[in-house]
């Protein structure tokens, strides 16, 4: 076994697949390279896997996340045919083709893995979604959201990075911040977020790791958040839902029950209250210029 190797854990009937971060001694530090989750397993506990079959190119992924692309690009289509029909009808003269112009909201995406930011921020540009990533430790993010917040003056901050329950702990709680790796900082971070702008629908908040507290993340002013059923998370989940309100007009409203399908763990791994986008349309069409509306 060597740093890099992508592995899957005996002990666990192969369930997820990590790649090897580093080696210590006998023991391997493993992230997984589709769920949002970091792990570290005895050398002997390893068995390799075909590089070719894992996760870890966005666009080589699980069936069930390249429905979820392919739902958000459809989505993404069919609003701007929707668009250029209304310009259509109200035009007397002969319609222009792209005779209005878009602005979707604005996403600040916070992520205390740098992989997983990586592909988030590829996969923001795919997808035409206007987004500033960082790379902020968890522990750090809500003191770097005092900053970036009033710096960046986002629609859609996403909060996110790695979670889990304390397994090692004498006396774990599910209802206890602390039985969490990371829930408390996700919730300073949030609380940070909704002092900034109390609205929920002038800042949507998408919060939360693998098995991360929900209830506590909502109470604290989270839109959306991880884990329902405490469960391990897709890696790119809070991206599918960031795109979909960015894309989402600002006056329809939606609710988990409309998103459930762009995500991989459902209703068991997000969940969330009704919440309107952040997309706008402007007429006449416009030349595209480097500065953005």
């Amino acid at each position: 076994m060597r740093q890099g190797d992508f592995v899957t854990r005996i002990s666990y009937g192969g369930d997820v697949v990590f790649r090897i971060e580093r080696i210590e001694h006998l023991k391997a530090i493993l992230r997984g390279v589709d769920f949002r989750l970091l792990a570290d397993a005895p050398l002997t506990d390893l068995t390799k896997t075909n590089p070719k079959e894992t996760l870890d190119h966005p666009r080589s992924s699980s069936p069930e996340f390249r429905e979820s692309l392919r739902r958000l690009a459809v989505s993404q289509v069919q609003l701007q045919e929707k668009n250029q029909i209304a310009v259509n009808h109200k035009q007397k003269s002969q319609p222009a083709h792209n005779s209005y112009f878009e602005v979707p909201g604005r996403v600040l995406h916070l992520d205390g893995d740098p992989s997983y930011l990586r592909k988030s921020m590829q996969l923001y540009g795919e997808l035409r979604v206007p987004a500033e990533g960082f790379f902020i430790p968890e522990a750090q993010m809500a003191e770097a959201l005092q900053r970036l917040l009033p710096q960046y003056k986002p629609d859609i901050v996403v909060i996110t990075g790695h979670d889990g329950i304390l397994k090692n702990r004498q006396s774990v709680s599910p209802s206890n911040l602390s039985s969490y790796k990371n829930s408390q900082n996700f919730v300073n971070a949030v609380r940070v977020a909704r002092q900034f702008e109390r609205n929920r629908d002038s800042l949507i908040i998408v919060a939360g790791a693998c098995q991360s507290h929900f209830e506590a993340l909502l109470r604290a002013g989270a839109n959306f958040a991880s884990s329902p059923a405490r469960i391990l998370i897709h890696a790119l989940d809070p991206l599918c839902i960031a795109a979909k309100l960015s894309y989402t007009p600002t006056r329809e409203t939606i609710s988990m029950l409309d998103i459930m399908d762009l995500t991989v763990t459902g209703l068991e791994g997000l969940g969330g209250v009704e919440t309107r986008g952040s997309y706008r349309m402007g007429v006449p069409g416009i030349q595209h210029t480097e500065e953005s509306v």
